[in-house]
């Protein structure tokens, strides 16, 4: 699977999120729930001074590797955490800047994005562990087209 190295910026992430594992395929569940959550009870029309419509899928406090317990967050990318509802059970968090592994996949928002963590996960990067993240442009109406780019933290 083809990716490119960058390097990216800190970015102020402002969403929901629930610990999980990918043990037992349980974070597919959990993570389908957060974003059923974000999406349905428009958790993400009303995060104020966003800078962009795109949304964004956070991995991070990561026990370990990928086979152990890491927290997932639904959320955008915002300008500054300032004149937030937090008691509206809301997480800030940091996406830290640095290099980055990306990867850009089409297709299928849930399927395109499942086997591209697959094949990542049979990959020899030198991975950091510290905040992966996905970016989903939502530039289509079609679910079955959509661009998602998926950027994980290298040494």
């Amino acid at each position: 699977m083809k990716y490119e190295v960058v390097n990216l910026e800190e970015k102020t992430l402002v969403g929901i999120g629930v610990r999980t594992t990918n043990e037992n395929m349980k974070a597919m569940e959990d993570i389908g729930i957060v974003w059923g959550r974000f999406i349905g009870e428009d958790i993400i029309g009303n995060i104020k001074n966003r800078v962009n419509e795109m949304a964004i899928g956070l991995y991070t406090e990561y026990e370990g590797d990928f086979t152990k317990p890491y927290k997932f967050y639904a959320g955008v990318e915002v300008e500054e955490a300032q004149d937030l509802d937090l008691n509206e059970r809301l997480d800030v968090k940091t996406i830290h800047g640095g290099k980055y592994a990306k990867f850009t996949v089409k297709g299928h928002m849930q399927q395109a994005v499942g086997e591209a963590w697959g094949k990542i996960w049979e990959m020899d990067l030198d991975r950091k562990y510290d905040c992966d993240f996905e970016v989903y442009h939502n530039d289509s109406e079609d679910m079955n087209n959509q661009t998602i780019d998926i950027y994980i933290a290298l040494k």
